[in-house]
């Protein structure tokens, strides 16, 4: 069995069995944060799991081996037939927050649309829809206005839908998470909006998976609303002082003069890895409280549900135990799915760069060390500038270089590196990187190590491709800068080698 389906049995303990034994489940959003947690679950649970992606790409063989795999795009009616076709329960989690405030919505009511109307078509029998908790007599945010207009837009037909409400998730690798763990680690002194008052209702990121595979082995939930969430009800500055708790440390809170959620949007996103759309939208909905008034799900489906404190706690030690299986740049930025490889370009690059050494040390500790890049390892003695180009790409609304990794010590296809991509891994030769910072341009880092009599050559080769004037003088204007960069890339690489070798690293 696939090693990470041996590490998803989340749901073992539910009162539940398995219902479908040759029918298609397919999970619409698989390569998003919850989707990548759900669909090893439905795997482990012995389900026949299709998954949705709008690219096919190396990482849907090695991440989902053990299902079938269909490329369609949910605002592409034409590319949803197939993926419907044969299906008896459709997972909704497409949401399209990350395209800005201004675009989500409507992006997200033409995809509820068609997957609808393709589910009515393929007579597809249930759709699981995973939304936002809030209260529609209320003026909610952009953000929770568009889950409620999902939902709204998937129950105009006639294929039943289960429509589940939850508040904060907390797990690691959401985004949700590492905003308070990046405050608290980062911050002395955390000021409190007034609508840091507002009450919250946080449910773990196990618990959804919990509920979501639950339902699916319920029929009777078929075409209901419910509402999920932890067993707390806490402020959003008490969360982030049960945060802190957990962390084991002391912070001072103290009331904010002012309240603006687009400055504390904006500095949030300064602060932490997760960029100012998100951050902003997540924000916009915290001005009501967002708590469980509905049905409880716990009426139909019995469990223990863990704790605010304990979701923070196994968050945490997932970190610690570099065991995060999925986390929200999966899925950011927007069409970074639909992005040119490089082996698709029409041509060659414009202009190439390749720096080179030949060493003694085995290919294996040479690629280890190769995978430990970036992150809070950093770059070698260069880091300082890759740190600067970093903050110009925030600057001007790119991803920068706070993304971080999801693991600091392995790396698979579509994993991000600061604002880095990974485009290919093959293992223990070559890992090539897509650039996704704001650039005139497009452009890729490979790692080669290849065998030279006897020993190893290891290389770092950049490639850019422009076709404007402002391209070509971007090239030239950090070339001179890559002599020092990627030599010192690929001495740095080969020392840590030693110790990956050796075992002191």
């Amino acid at each position: 069995m696939n090693p990470m389906v041996e590490a998803y049995r989340l749901c073992d303990e539910l009162p539940t069995r398995r219902t479908l034994d040759l029918e298609t489940v397919l999970v619409a959003g698989a390569s998003g944060y919850i989707g990548g947690r759900l669909v090893p679950e439905l795997v482990a649970r012995g389900y026949r799991v299709r998954v949705m992606v709008r690219s096919k790409v190396e990482a849907v063989s090695d991440r989902w081996s053990n299902c079938e795999v269909v490329v369609a795009d949910a605002l592409n009616p034409e590319s949803l037939t197939a993926a419907m076709e044969g299906v008896h329960t459709v997972f909704y989690l497409i949401h399209s927050m990350l395209v800005g405030p201004k675009s989500f919505a409507d992006a997200d009511r033409s995809a509820a649309r068609w997957v609808r109307e393709s589910a009515e078509q393929q007579g597809v029998k249930r759709i699981i829809y995973l939304g936002g908790l809030g209260d529609k007599r209320v003026r909610l945010s952009p953000h929770l206005s568009s889950r409620m207009a999902v939902a709204d837009e998937l129950a105009l037909g006639s294929v039943p839908v289960t429509f589940l409400r939850a508040a904060i998730i907390l797990g690691s690798g959401s985004a949700s998470y590492e905003m308070m763990n990046h405050l608290i680690r980062r911050l002395w002194v955390l000021p409190v909006p007034g609508w840091a008052k507002t009450r919250c209702q946080p449910i773990a990121l196990r618990d959804v998976i919990k509920v979501l595979v639950g339902v699916l082995e319920l029929p009777e939930t078929a075409g209901k609303i419910f509402d999920i969430g932890g067993p707390d009800i806490l402020s959003y500055e008490e969360l982030l002082k049960t945060h802190a708790d957990v962390l084991g440390r002391r912070r001072k809170f103290i009331p904010s003069p002012l309240s603006s959620i687009p400055f504390f949007a904006m500095m949030t996103s300064w602060l932490t890895p997760v960029p100012a759309p998100i951050t902003r939208c997540l924000m916009e909905s915290v001005e009501h409280d967002v708590v469980c008034e509905g049905s409880d799900i716990l009426e139909v489906l019995p469990f223990r549900r863990i704790s605010c404190r304990e979701a923070l706690v196994l968050a945490l030690s997932r970190e610690e135990q570099d065991a995060v299986h999925s986390r929200w740049t999966d899925s950011y930025p927007p069409g970074y799915e639909l992005a040119i490889k490089l082996s698709e370009l029409s041509g060659v690059p414009t202009y190439t760069s390749t720096y080179s050494l030949v060493t003694e040390k085995s290919a294996e500790a040479l690629f280890q060390s190769i995978s430990y890049i970036g992150g809070e390892k950093g770059w070698f003695n260069s880091t300082p500038l890759w740190r600067l180009r970093g903050l110009i790409d925030r600057m001007l609304q790119g991803v920068g270089t706070r993304r971080g990794r999801r693991s600091p010590t392995r790396l698979r296809v579509n994993d991000v590196v600061d604002f880095w991509r990974v485009e290919q891994v093959k293992r223990p030769n070559r890992l090539l990187l897509r650039a996704e910072m704001k650039l005139p341009g497009r452009a890729w880092l490979e790692f080669r190590v290849d065998p030279e009599d006897g020993v190893q050559r290891l290389s770092v080769h950049a490639s850019y491709y422009t076709r404007g004037m402002g391209g070509r003088l971007y090239w030239y204007i950090f070339l001179p800068f890559h002599h020092f960069i990627f030599g010192d890339l690929i001495r740095g690489i080969e020392k840590r080698s030693e110790g990956l070798a050796d075992g002191r690293i």
